[in-house]
């Protein structure tokens, strides 16, 4: 969670949050990142082929609107 609620607002310019949507339901998130470069522990001149990835972050709550509390107080950095 680290990774991705921390990590992703820095270098990504106007960054305004992730979408609040992406929810299934039952309290549990999804986003989908379009590359892996992301992550500052990937070396650049390793990478023979850009590569995508879907991050599912799987709570306990019981809807989204608990899912949404929890990640918000996690620092999981959802817009408005």
């Amino acid at each position: 969670m680290g990774k991705v609620g921390f990590f992703l607002p820095s270098p990504v310019r106007d960054f305004k949050g992730l979408p609040p949507k992406a929810f299934d339901g039952r309290g549990n998130y999804t986003i989908g990142l379009k590359e892996q470069l992301i992550f500052p522990e990937i070396n650049f001149d390793k990478i023979e082929k850009i590569k995508g990835m879907n991050i599912t972050i799987t709570t306990t709550a019981k809807n989204d609107e608990q899912g949404r509390s929890l990640l918000t107080h996690m620092g999981l950095p959802l817009r408005k």
